[in-house]
């Protein structure tokens, strides 16, 4: 019975979905959900996740709830369901009321196979007593991350999917999703949806066609109009730690002439949803945007991503990061680094945690402190950064992967040691009173005020490493702290604290090296360039010029009528026949009836030119 079902989800999705296979961890999900049992799926952006309750929606009798926390996720994923010839719809506040009503009626009705809604209105009246006469075989929980509070983005709104599922005459199976979730935010989820024994699926965090790059341009603004230089007419975004620098990144880009776009909570919804809009129909080719965009765009030809403030912490990076390359296309994922970023940070945890009572919101605030020391330490690790990535989430990369800045760099190996017994010699003659920025001015010798006021200038070591430029002595204080040699302490004001570890350097019983770039060496990471362009690139520009057409004329974004990878197919398959532009990745029946009539006669003539060429 199992095997049928499979096999009823392979028709699935070739017909509705246009693929011939499913993707790794697909099927064990889809075939656990059909047996009745509980799931959860850790799948990194673009594997597929909504795949999974997508198709078996499609097998199943009544409607399937999915619990979604953003409206454009929603609108994205329902408009795409349509061009795919299922029917879908969504409930959140974008609604006016008379939109919402009939949206429920119709569903009552059996109207929708899937039923998006946000978790806010899942224990409404109206809303739950439509669910008591409905049948609803399963709950999806989209972004499932969001209901532990020791998630990078938990909401509390994402409690009510338990109060509503057991308000529910008969328990739904219960599905949960998410691109990054650690092995304790797995077990969280677990517990928080009261799943029953479910089958858990991670297929493995690597994406393998981003590059990854951390850089600490002294002039943020000039690395960043650099990077657009080096990427023309494509489209990207650049995510800000704040609204303010959401602004100033804004208007200096516009300034500069960039087609750009913004979007944060401060902004009226009316120019949010302009904003986005503008980016999901190329009519902007960037986003300078907060973290309040992106968790569920599903815009496929993002082709870089440029955080131009550190994150938080890694699962945040990384599931922003993902925004990129959802094609499969190479794309690059850049940070730029500043140590200000970490300050910043540390002032919205501090402001976080609102709703929460006092000693949970102290246990939240805690476990970020130490997510964004992992963050600080991505930043300045000379190891492979996708292994650093891939190790947080628990799995075990080679130390290379040739796809990074700092795989790509040329970094030599330092002996540190007399320098590393300078720094924390002076931490111990200072006291351990200070932060970096003072020792690192008191080892070079620096006329600071507050400095020279303190007396610090009478230490002994007192500009021992004038020779050596600041930003080498951060760069080995930090090695320092990563390697325990050092500690840093104190939320507002943190200080340097030796460690025991710190003896065995200052006595010579320890020989510490360093991998560091020359410091007059010329960058040479490299990311690897974007994917040889597609066969027959003449007709690959006539498809995208009439996918243009047919999406303008819809009101649908570019790639909801086909992705860049199905017109790629296209070229290199040449189909001429209904049954040959079937087999193209991403062409099912519905798109088929749909496009087929369009897009083949441009396909046939370009073979007949091509076949009449001497």
């Amino acid at each position: 019975m199992q095997t049928e079902g499979l096999r009823k989800a392979q028709a699935a999705l070739k017909q509705y979905f246009g693929y011939s296979a499913f993707r790794p961890g697909q099927e064990t999900l889809i075939a656990s959900l059909l047996a009745g049992r509980d799931v959860l799926g850790v799948m990194p952006t673009g594997a597929g996740k909504s795949l999974c309750f997508q198709v078996l929606a499609l097998l199943l009798q009544g409607t399937t709830v999915v619990v979604s926390p953003l409206i454009s996720l929603m609108k994205d994923q329902v408009q795409a369901l349509g061009q795919a010839g299922v029917p879908a719809a969504f409930i959140n506040s974008s609604l006016t009321a008379a939109q919402y009503r009939r949206t429920l009626e119709r569903a009552a009705q059996g109207g929708y196979r899937l039923l998006y809604v946000a978790p806010e209105r899942l224990t409404a009246g109206d809303f739950l007593s439509f669910s008591q006469h409905t049948a609803i075989p399963l709950v999806a929980v989209d972004e499932a991350h969001c209901i532990s509070q020791w998630g990078q983005d938990f909401r509390p709104s994402y409690l009510k999917i338990r109060e509503y599922i057991d308000a529910l005459p008969r328990r739904p199976v219960i599905g949960a999703f998410t691109a990054t979730a650690t092995a304790q935010v797995q077990a969280d989820i677990a517990a928080a949806l009261r799943l029953d024994e479910p089958q858990t699926v991670v297929t493995g965090f690597d994406r393998k066609n981003l590059y990854f790059e951390v850089r600490r341009p002294p002039d943020k603004m000039r690395a960043l109009l650099q990077i657009l230089r080096d990427n023309p007419d494509k489209s990207g975004v650049v995510y800000c730690a704040t609204r303010r620098t959401v602004e100033e990144v804004y208007e200096a880009l516009c300034s500069a002439g960039v087609e750009a776009a913004r979007y944060h909570a401060g902004l009226p919804e009316q120019e949010r949803r302009r904003s986005q809009d503008d980016f999901l129909y190329d009519r902007r080719r960037v986003m300078v945007a907060t973290n309040a965009f992106g968790m569920g765009i599903d815009k496929s030809n993002v082709s870089f991503v440029v955080h131009y403030n550190m994150p938080k912490d890694l699962e945040s990076y990384y599931q922003e990061a993902g925004r990129a390359g959802r094609d499969g296309e190479p794309a690059q994922c850049i940070l730029l680094y500043g140590g200000q970023d970490v300050v910043t940070q540390q002032f919205l945890i501090d402001r976080g945690g609102e709703g929460l009572d006092p000693g949970t919101r102290r246990a939240v605030q805690s476990k970020e402190r130490e997510r964004l020391r992992l963050m600080t330490f991505y930043c300045h690790t000379t190891d492979c950064l996708r292994g650093y990535i891939l190790r947080y989430f628990g799995e075990k990369p080679p130390h290379y992967c040739g796809h990074c800045s700092n795989c790509l760099q040329n970094f030599e190996e330092f002996d540190i040691t007399v320098p590393a017994q300078k720094i924390l010699s002076c931490v111990r003659r200072a006291g351990e009173r200070y932060g970096m920025k003072m020792i690192a001015d008191i080892l070079r010798g620096s006329q600071n005020e507050r400095l020279l006021r303190l007396g610090l200038d009478r230490l002994s070591t007192y500009g021992i490493m004038a020779d050596a430029s600041e930003k080498r002595v951060r760069e080995i204080m930090e090695y320092l702290l990563m390697q325990g040699f050092l500690r840093s302490e104190g939320e507002d004001y943190p200080v340097l604290k030796l460690t025991p570890a710190s003896r065995d350097v200052l006595t010579g019983r320890t020989t510490l090296r360093m991998k560091a770039a020359r410091e007059d060496a010329a960058r040479q990471a490299k990311p690897r360039s974007q994917a040889d362009g597609p066969e027959n690139p003449a007709l690959f520009a006539q498809l995208k010029a009439l996918r243009a057409r047919l999406a303008d004329r819809q009101g649908v974004p570019a790639f909801v009528v086909f992705i860049d990878a199905s017109l790629r197919d296209m070229c290199l398959r040449l189909p001429q026949s209904e049954e040959a532009f079937l087999e193209v990745s991403g062409v099912g029946q519905a798109k088929l009836e749909r496009y087929g009539g369009d897009f083949l006669p441009v396909i046939r003539a370009y073979c007949d030119g091509q076949e009449r060429i001497p």
